[in-house]
């Protein structure tokens, strides 16, 4: 089976498109080597993929062609990742207390400058 298929039926990548673009960029790793969206993929390999959720580290469990929901995805695989790195100060940057009321415009800009967004 290819690997981009299998990548999202197992809701690795949101869609197969994004799969072949992340295999072609040398974001997947098969085994450890570097691979196209064609390559073969067995029970039993190892998967490393770049995704916007972070490094995942995928041991194959089975195979599917089709996409699937997210409890029979998560049979197709067993995850090995790491842990995320902690965020600063324990949480994400900009978060509020909850009950403390909307921000001011003021704090809108700080908020946006710190999270790099203009």
């Amino acid at each position: 089976m290819r690997i981009d298929k299998w990548l999202c039926a197992a809701r690795v990548f949101k869609s197969r498109t994004i799969a072949t673009d992340a295999c072609a960029a040398g974001h997947v790793r098969l085994n450890g080597d570097h691979c196209k969206a064609h390559a073969p993929l067995r029970v039993g390999d190892q998967v490393h993929a770049n995704t916007e959720g972070g490094h995942r580290v995928l041991v194959v469990l089975g195979l599917a062609e089709k996409r699937l929901s997210a409890p029979l995805a998560r049979l197709l695989y067993e995850d090995h990742s790491p842990p995320p790195p902690p965020g600063p100060r324990g949480g994400p940057i900009g978060r509020r207390d909850r009950g403390a009321g909307r921000p001011t415009k003021r704090e809108g800009r700080l908020i946006r400058g710190l999270r790099g967004k203009g």
